[in-house]
């Protein structure tokens, strides 16, 4: 069993910059995928990004490419979301989550523990 934690987030201004954060426990991750998704208000959970156990492979949704990036930090059983340029469009709850691949996918179906989620609003 893994439990994950999210934090940093919070409430910024369009084009601020926001680190999120997902501490896990219980269990080591880093033989693990790790990805992050996000729900907006009345809209389903989607893909955000996510990479493979090293790190060295990484898959972005097109709505976040070039101004997010996704990074880990196997010592300390960590995986992080550097957000910038954000847009009033990001603010939605993201959740990190355990994945079981070899390449970075974006199907929820492929992953299976969850972190509760941390809110980022972007104000106009």
């Amino acid at each position: 069993q893994v439990q994950l934690v999210e934090s940093g987030g919070g409430l910024v201004q369009a084009g601020g910059s926001l680190r999120l954060s997902c501490a896990a426990s219980g269990r080591t991750i880093s033989n693990y995928g790790m990805g992050w998704f996000r729900q907006a208000p009345g809209k389903e959970r989607e893909f955000v990004a996510a990479l493979n156990w090293s790190g060295g492979s990484t898959n972005y949704a097109d709505s976040v490419k070039g101004r997010f990036t996704i990074s880990r930090d196997n010592a300390k059983n960590a995986v992080y979301l550097q957000m910038n340029s954000l847009k009033p469009e990001d603010t939605a709850v993201y959740y990190c989550a355990v994945g079981n691949y070899r390449t970075p996918v974006a199907s929820e179906n492929r992953y299976y523990y969850w972190g509760q989620g941390t809110q980022v609003t972007v104000s106009t």
